[in-house]
């Protein structure tokens, strides 16, 4: 092997490739060929496993003393007024006036005014112990081998 020979394969020329002469002085030195090689680089996608998704539903028990309104009645009967229209009316405190009759025994039989019923209603508050379970749903996440999942709450 001779030493151009040599000289090609260090500097990764092909062997057939023409080499270029030094100048005829050495004060400017040994010319070298210098090549350079592009580097293509390509990208593609390809599959690397499936993500599969699931929703579970998570249940438990609560058990809360909750208020709660009831309405009640109450009645209270009054004897009528003298100019009573015996009509049903509305108070200003919002309850209602209901006038009762009854017959009275005279010479002729007529209707009296008896009385008047008030209606009001009463809002108690009492509690009651609930029981309900309650459904929280919640969603996992599976993934193949060689997946990375990234958690963004």
């Amino acid at each position: 092997m001779s030493d151009s020979d040599d000289t090609t394969k260090i500097l990764g020329v092909a062997g057939d490739a023409p080499i270029a002469q030094p100048p005829a002085t050495p004060e400017h030195g040994v010319l070298i060929r210098h090549e350079e090689e592009p580097l293509e680089v390509d990208k593609t996608w390809r599959g690397i496993g499936f993500v599969r998704g699931r929703k579970r539903v998570d249940s438990h028990l609560v058990r809360e003393l909750i208020p709660r309104g009831v309405e009640n009645v109450l009645l209270e009967r009054t004897p009528p007024n003298e100019d009573d229209s015996g009509q049903i009316e509305t108070l200003p405190d919002g309850s209602i006036s209901i006038p009762v009759y009854e017959e009275e025994l005279v010479i002729t039989k007529r209707i009296v005014l008896r009385e008047r019923v008030i209606l009001r209603k009463e809002t108690v508050v009492r509690e009651e112990r609930v029981e309900a379970e309650l459904r929280r749903e919640r969603v996992e996440v599976e993934a193949d081998d060689g997946v990375e999942l990234a958690d963004e709450r």
